[in-house]
C-alpha cells in the first residue's frame, strides 16, 4: 500500500467530519447564508497568501525541474485562479483580519515547508489538494446536470475543485509524497504522516471557523 493510501485510510475519521460538518452540508444543497460564505472566503484569501509561499517554498526545495515547475506553478495558479473566484463573490481583502484558525494553520504550513524535510512539507499542504477535491466531488454527486450546477449558488466553487487541471494538480502531490516518503526512512515517513494528519485537522478547523464566526476573543 502507498504511503497516500495508508494516511488516507489515518484520516478516514477527519474526512468523514468533513463530510458531515454543517458548513459543508449547506454549501452541498445551497442554502449556507451568503455572509457565511463570504467569511470563507475572506479567510481563504487571507489563507492563499501564505499558501503560495509555502508553495513556492517546495519549489524552491525540489530536487528535479519537473518538480520545480510544479510547485512554482501551483502557487502562481493559486493565486490567479482562486483569487478570481474570491472576487466574483466578495471584496474580500477589505479589512479582513486573520482569523485564530488561519493564522494557526498557515503557520504551521510555513513551519512545515520551511524548516521541515521536502517530504514533511509536501505532506503539509497535501490536504489541501485532495480534501478539496474529495468535497468538491462529494458536493458534484448531489448536481444531476450542468444546468442544476450553472443555477446552484456556489456552483462555481464546485466547479474549481471538480476541474481536470484540478484533479491533475492533486494527483501530481500525491505522486511526489509517495516519492519522498518511499524514499525516506520509517521514522521520515511518520512525520509526513504526522503533518498530513494535523494539516488534515487543520481543513476541518477552517469550515469550522467560517461556520461559528470564529474571532479573536480580545
Amino acid at each position: 500500500m502507498s504511503f497516500t493510501d495508508q494516511v488516507w485510510q489515518r484520516i478516514e475519521p477527519v474526512r468523514n467530519a468533513i463530510s458531515r460538518h454543517p458548513f459543508v452540508c449547506a454549501l452541498a444543497d445551497g442554502s449556507l447564508e451568503l455572509e457565511t460564505f463570504h467569511e470563507y472566503l475572506r479567510q481563504d484569501a487571507l489563507y492563499l497568501i501564505d499558501y503560495s509561499r509555502a508553495l513556492s517554498a517546495l519549489a524552491a526545495g525540489a530536487r528535479v525541474a519537473d518538480e520545480v515547475t510544479f510547485w512554482s506553478g501551483c502557487a502562481h495558479q493559486t493565486m490567479v485562479d482562486e483569487r478570481s473566484l474570491h472576487a466574483s463573490h466578495v471584496d474580500v481583502l477589505e479589512g479582513a483580519i486573520m482569523n485564530p484558525t488561519c493564522r494557526a494553520y498557515m503557520s504551521f504550513l510555513l513551519a512545515s515547508t520551511h524548516a521541515e524535510t521536502q517530504g514533511v512539507g509536501i505532506a503539509a499542504v497535501l490536504p489541501c489538494f485532495w480534501l478539496y477535491d474529495f468535497v468538491g466531488h462529494r458536493l458534484r454527486e448531489g448536481v444531476h446536470s450542468e444546468g442544476e450546477l450553472d443555477a446552484h449558488p456556489y456552483g462555481d466553487w464546485i466547479r474549481t475543485y471538480t476541474g481536470p487541471e484540478f484533479e491533475e494538480a492533486t494527483r501530481r502531490a500525491k505522486d511526489y509524497a509517495d516519492q519522498y516518503a518511499q524514499a525516506s526512512d520509517d521514522a521520515g515517513r511518520e512525520r509526513m504522516a504526522k503533518a498530513f494528519e494535523v494539516a488534515s485537522r487543520y481543513e476541518w478547523m477552517f469550515f469550522d471557523a467560517a461556520w461559528t464566526g470564529q474571532q479573536w476573543p480580545l
